[in-house]
């Protein structure tokens, strides 16, 4: 099964977190920063591990935003991974909101904001 790592705001933990089971009772190999990161660990050695390891990175896209200085530098390397073809793959997700990055407006998103179970099967079909 596929290494998928889970990039979200705090704002949003719940909903990430809600999600991140979802993907690990498919089969998948989740990353989620309160389950990987312990105290003491390094946090950026944790989030550099794990953005290495993954071949997702399930963008949860939320009123909150997607800008904030963690968030933004995880799914912004993943999408310079993937697109100078080093592998793995940005997946935006609509948890509330309506706004997206302009620089992935091209790609298709899974829409949970109104039927998280039809959004959620859209989402695990990609990942393969």
């Amino acid at each position: 099964m596929a290494a998928v790592f889970i990039s979200h705001r705090q704002a949003d933990a719940a909903e990430a977190k809600r999600l991140a089971e979802d993907i690990a009772r498919d089969g998948h190999d989740v990353w989620l920063d309160e389950w990987k990161i312990d105290v003491g660990d390094s946090i950026v050695g944790k989030i550099e591990q794990g953005l290495k390891e993954s071949t997702y990175l399930v963008l949860c896209c939320s009123s909150a935003g997607v800008m904030s200085p963690w968030m933004s530098r995880e799914w912004m390397s993943a999408l310079a991974r993937q697109l100078e073809g080093r592998g793995g793959k940005v997946l935006p997700v609509m948890l509330t909101g309506d706004e997206i990055p302009a620089i992935l407006a091209d790609i298709k998103s899974a829409d949970l904001r109104t039927d998280w179970d039809a959004g959620l099967v859209q989402l695990l079909k990609a990942i393969k």
